[in-house]
């Protein structure tokens, strides 16, 4: 009997602010389920285009195929008989429903490795992510480096054209290092 059959389903949430490391890291995992033999689906949020349509990438451009899906309910017309695992990058795109959807899925047995950022850019949490922790068996905090001071990052620090954004701004934008950038608590700025 091994780990997997011990736990049987669960939730892992990695989660932090942009350039962290949360999608390197899933790539990790993803890269032992394929040395473990498990039989695992990628998926990803047709939203998130910036760097592939039909790939997770992260900011050191490390690559692993995933399935564009615009819902959560998605996911099931891609489950087989035989999957184990579902690895689900940029969480926090998805409306509520993946919560449930998740859920059920680890109900069922299946092991759940999601990644998505913590926190929007005004610092308020994205509740997909937020009640994901919870109900989460395992979860990863990573940070990054403020580019400001230097010390940890938990933030993610929007900026258009250089300038901190308003507290009204859209708070979904898809972008990566021209728009974003990680900060610390104290270097962290939105207009109000």
């Amino acid at each position: 009997m091994g780990y997997d059959d011990i736990l049987g389903g669960r939730i892992e949430v990695i989660t932090g602010p942009m350039f962290a490391g949360k999608s390197e890291e899933l790539i990790r995992r993803i890269n032992r389920l394929k040395y473990a033999k498990k039989n695992f689906l990628v998926f990803k949020p047709l939203l998130d285009d910036r760097y592939s349509e039909t790939e997770v990438v992260s900011h050191r451009n490390r690559r692993e195929k995933s399935i564009p899906i615009s819902k959560p309910e998605e996911i099931y017309n891609y489950l087989k008989e035989n999957t184990e695992v579902i690895c689900i990058d940029e969480v926090q795109f998805f409306d509520e429903k993946i919560i449930d959807i998740i859920d059920e899925l680890a109900n069922k047995g299946l092991r759940i490795i999601v990644s998505g950022l913590d926190t929007d850019f005004k610092g308020n949490p994205f509740m997909v992510t937020a009640k994901l922790l919870a109900k989460a068996e395992f979860v990863t905090k990573l940070t990054a480096i403020c580019a400001k001071c230097g010390k940890e990052a938990t933030m993610t620090q929007r900026l258009i054209n250089g300038q901190i954004p308003s507290v009204n701004d859209e708070v979904i934008l898809v972008g990566a290092s021209e728009s974003y950038e990680p900060r610390c608590r104290h270097c962290h700025e939105v207009k109000k």
